[in-house]
């Protein structure tokens, strides 16, 4: 692995606080943990997530929202933005644990406009089905922080995400993702 300086968005949990959570006690931890082992270590890694500006129609109004998808594979969470994030917001960190952008972007397009609908109607716009929605790429990357704890016992390790800009521990689909990315 090479070591690059890529611009993050500023972590809103720290390497305390993630061991903290990795540690804590609770159903959901015991469960984790009769399951993959105990807490070995933490690490930080970062991924690529591009940003895209969506309009769509609703009730003769036109809305828009600034969204960012993992440009990996898509398959993890949607950021929403009510605005770019400011140079205050971004740090440049250099480091080795980030993911390379995979997407082509005709992919990207169409998991960011699925994604936006997806979301855009759980917030009870019911009446965007069919709706037309306009994704526009804007330029650039930007690396989301994740935190990693890796669990083991008797050979085998696992890993469990926190996001580090949401504060909130990622479930069985972010494991696999970063899972897969350690195993290649």
């Amino acid at each position: 692995m090479t070591t690059a300086t890529i611009q993050v968005l500023r972590p809103n949990a720290t390497r305390e606080e993630a061991l903290r959570t990795f540690s804590a006690r609770g159903l959901a931890q015991l469960f984790w943990t009769l399951r993959s082992g105990s807490l070995r270590r933490i690490a930080d890694v970062y991924v690529p997530f591009w940003s895209y500006q969506a309009r769509y129609q609703m009730n003769r109004s036109v809305r828009q929202g600034l969204f960012a998808l993992d440009a990996v594979d898509g398959s993890l969470d949607l950021f929403t933005f009510p605005q770019l994030p400011a140079a205050e917001d971004l740090e440049l960190v250099e480091t080795r644990n980030f993911l390379a952008p995979a997407l082509s972007d005709a992919q990207a397009a169409s998991l960011v406009r699925d994604k936006v609908q997806r979301a855009v109607f759980l917030e009870g716009f019911f009446k965007l089905r069919g709706a037309h929605i306009e994704i526009d790429r804007l330029p650039g990357v930007i690396y989301m922080p994740y935190w990693l704890g890796f669990y083991g016992s008797r050979g085998t390790v696992r890993c469990r995400a926190m996001d580090a800009v949401r504060r909130r521990v990622e479930g069985g689909k972010a494991s696999s993702f970063f899972e897969q990315w350690l195993a290649a």
